[in-house]
């Protein structure tokens, strides 16, 4: 067996690809979408169900790589699901129907969530509570170049090759993932649990986690956190192209530009986290964070009709969420180093979980402005504070 990597810019290049699995997943063939509809002969909703399939089978599955992970160890659930992605990516791209489509798609996520839940519980295993907080910031900027790049990417080999060859790229990115961690990352889990996949014990260990004032608040933090960032996603092409007429290439730049203000959160968390410690990052990140949250609400409420009524607040909304997400990632994780599988695993399905439900709940209420949207950002934004302040804060020690 391979000995484990040591700290060092190889190991942590490796953990963002990992963690990115998922991202690209999405991210890459969304430009696709219209013609997989035309060669399939089916409605856009169908072919969305890809989409849907995706993000319930990657929620659910996190449950389980946490517990399996923290007895029988990271390196042998890691390429369990990346020889799960691999295959399903390849049955993805040589589907013959919608059906079969989202059937392997179901089978994909199952794969990809392996990354971003054991990747998370390796850099804790790896770096100790307070560094991992900085590498998760370095792991959580490079992985926000996703969104930037991948439609593009994809939208490319689309256009070269057809919609089949974003998953081919998928196939290639996993196996290359598979073989360096096969030769080259060892086992980092010097805890092992021997009973950890017992129902009882994995129902134990999330009621213990779920009790815990501090886990739970931070949870809360990160959850909202994403949420927010869930509710631009879930409604800016309404707002920006439907209500304030962008073009797609200036929602393609205007998305670009927010997505930016979440790598200079994490560059923040990296320069300053070791200096001030992740529980103060996080509450400066919570308390900075209302503010511009609030303010898209009041504008959007008064009926300020301009796309930078939505950007720049939003900006600022990411730079918040990019100091509070490593950093109450990384506290959440720091006590739980026999069960730091289990506590990613539930961390990363209520996020997931979370994110889905508000993003659902902005759709449903969109009333061809902006409001609904902007609300759920400020709500949200709102809602970490009070989980910081209610749950983090009064759990501290005097």
């Amino acid at each position: 067996m391979a000995a484990m990597l040591p700290p060092s810019f190889g190991l942590a290049l490796l953990l963002t690809t990992l963690v990115a699995l998922g991202p690209l997943s999405t991210d890459l063939y969304l430009p696709a979408l219209p013609g997989m509809a035309v060669a399939f002969a089916t409605d856009v909703a169908r072919v969305q169900l890809t989409l849907s399939v995706f993000l319930i089978g990657f929620a659910v599955a996190q449950l389980f790589y946490g517990p399996v992970s923290d007895r029988y160890g990271r390196r042998p659930a890691l390429l369990f699901g990346l020889v799960l992605y691999l295959a399903s990516s390849v049955a993805c791209m040589l589907a013959t129907s919608v059906d079969a489509l989202i059937a392997a798609r179901f089978f994909q996520a199952l794969g990809a969530c392996a990354g971003p839940v054991l990747g998370r519980a390796i850099v804790r295993d790896v770096y100790g509570p307070v560094q991992a907080a900085r590498v998760l910031a370095y792991i959580s900027g490079a992985m926000a170049i996703a969104p930037m790049i991948g439609p593009f990417i994809g939208g490319s080999l689309t256009v070269w090759f057809g919609w089949r060859a974003n998953f081919a790229a998928l196939a290639l990115f996993s196996a290359v993932q598979t073989v360096v961690v096969f030769r080259l990352l060892g086992e980092s889990n010097a805890h092992k649990d021997p009973a950890a996949t017992r129902p009882r014990r994995i129902l134990g260990n999330f009621r213990m986690l779920l009790a815990g004032k501090t886990y739970l608040g931070y949870l809360l933090c990160v959850s909202f956190g994403y949420a927010a960032l869930f509710s631009f996603i879930s409604g800016s092409s309404f707002v920006l192209v439907g209500l304030y007429g962008l073009s797609p290439q200036w929602f393609g730049a205007s998305f670009g530009f927010v997505v930016t203000g979440y790598i200079v959160g994490t560059l923040l968390t990296a320069r300053y986290t070791l200096k001030l410690g992740p529980a103060r990052m996080v509450r400066m990140g919570v308390l900075f964070g209302v503010v511009p949250g609030t303010l898209m609400a009041v504008l959007a409420l008064a009926g300020v009709h301009s796309p930078w009524a939505i950007l720049l607040p939003m900006f600022g909304c990411t730079v918040a969420t990019g100091i509070v997400m490593p950093n109450a990632t990384g506290a959440a994780l720091a006590p739980y180093p026999k069960m730091a599988g289990s506590a990613s695993a539930l961390m990363g399905f209520v996020q997931m979980a979370l994110a889905a439900a508000v993003g659902i709940a902005v759709g449903h209420a969109y009333d061809g402005s902006a409001v609904p949207m902007a609300l759920g950002i400020a709500l949200c934004g709102w809602a970490a504070l009070a989980s910081y302040f209610l749950l983090v804060r009064r759990a501290a020690p005097a």
